[in-house]
């Protein structure tokens, strides 16, 4: 039966010596066989249906073929769109991806790390933004560098804070340009849900959605857009974005001028705030905007459809994961999420220690959620 077929029996059957025929199969980070060596044991061994041990060809070459993907929430579509990007690049490579999921936990991240540190992965990706943390940023530096010392490899999808090859989302920019869009559209009194505080992603995004009202279309008299008139916090999530939009509702009514766009920075916030508006009566689109951050592909089933920023995430995984493995950067190859987000622009920075940040920009995407305001 193949399950009782040894390393032995293999190299028995090659003629050559058991350590000749575990270098053959398993590799071997030091030592190589001549090419008909390892021809006559595999062929040797496909003969006798031998099934090697995984964990001694980890041993062996000092690596698996294994991909570590940490991420925050694989339920959140933004991760999942990420994973897939990561999964499909993986797959070319004959890689299989090993998931993990912080819950947005930093402990628990970096208890991932060390867990993939100890089964050897080859590389391992993190997606997922970052929190103003300095202690946390250098204990997770301090994990990831331990694992690049012991032969891994390691590249982010975030804000590049660490010692590592980024992708990194152009938040700032893009949320400009959705403050642009809308003051565009005839919109002049924002409140944005900004999500945590400390969560440097929703900081970028406020920050942008900000900068892009400053200056906008004002008048003779100076008045303008100017600033958001409400800034709500709450969780990164679609519970967060629904308590953020009743609190809200409780401060201001949204049938009135007070404010006749909201901004949520992400879109399952802006997903949880449509929901809370619809609760309390208040019609999204005719009474009042919104608008989200990243595109993600659930928004196809939301009603009225959700303006937002369109974030290539699949393409972000393909890119982190060519970084994380050295490859050279390509295009994110046939795939529906890849298709669907169409050409971006990405721009590639190399620093003096040799870490490279991708940038990858998003496009504003204008829908039912946000007419034009007369």
């Amino acid at each position: 039966m193949a399950g009782s077929v040894t390393l032995a029996d293999v190299a028995r059957a090659a003629d050559v010596s058991l350590a000749t025929a575990s270098r053959a199969i398993n590799g071997s980070a030091t030592r190589t066989v001549r090419p008909e060596l390892r021809a006559r044991v595999l062929a040797a061994a496909a003969e006798l249906n031998y099934l090697p041990d995984a964990n001694a060809q980890a041993m062996a070459r000092g690596r698996t073929t294994a991909l570590g993907l940490i991420v925050h929430d694989i339920a959140d579509p933004y991760f999942s769109a990420i994973a897939s990007g990561v999964g499909a690049a993986a797959e070319r490579s004959d890689l299989m991806v090993t998931l993990g999921n912080t819950q947005h936990d930093p402990e628990r991240e970096l208890a991932l790390v060390g867990v993939l540190h100890r089964q050897r992965a080859r590389a391992i990706v993190i997606a997922g933004g970052r929190h103003d943390d300095d202690l946390m940023h250098a204990r997770l530096g301090a994990a990831l560098a331990a694992y690049r010392a012991g032969g891994g490899a390691v590249a982010m999808v975030s804000q590049p804070v660490l010692e590592a090859d980024t992708v990194a989302i152009d938040n700032v920019s893009g949320a400009a340009d959705l403050a642009a869009a809308l003051v565009g559209r005839g919109y002049r009194s924002f409140a944005v849900l900004a999500g945590p505080p400390g969560h440097l992603t929703a900081r970028e995004r406020l920050q942008g959605f900000t900068s892009g009202l400053a200056g906008r279309d004002r008048d003779a008299a100076g008045a303008g857009p100017g600033v958001p008139q409400h800034v709500v916090t709450s969780a990164f999530t679609r519970d967060g974005g629904y308590a953020a939009m009743t609190e809200l509702i409780e401060r201001v009514d949204l049938r009135s001028p007070e404010v006749d766009a909201v901004f949520a920075v992400n879109d399952v916030m802006a997903v949880g705030a449509m929901a809370a508006a619809r609760d309390a009566g208040v019609r999204v689109g005719a009474d009042v905007g919104v608008a989200g951050f990243d595109d993600i592909a659930t928004l196809r089933d939301v009603t009225p459809s959700l303006s937002t920023v369109r974030v290539p995430l699949h393409k972000a995984g393909v890119l982190a994961t060519q970084l994380a493995l050295g490859l050279p950067l390509s295009d994110a190859g046939h795939h529906a999420d890849a298709d669907r987000e169409g050409d971006t622009e990405v721009t590639t920075q190399t620093g003096q220690d040799g870490i490279r940040v991708v940038r990858v920009r998003g496009t504003v995407v204008l829908r039912d959620s946000t007419p034009l305001r007369t």
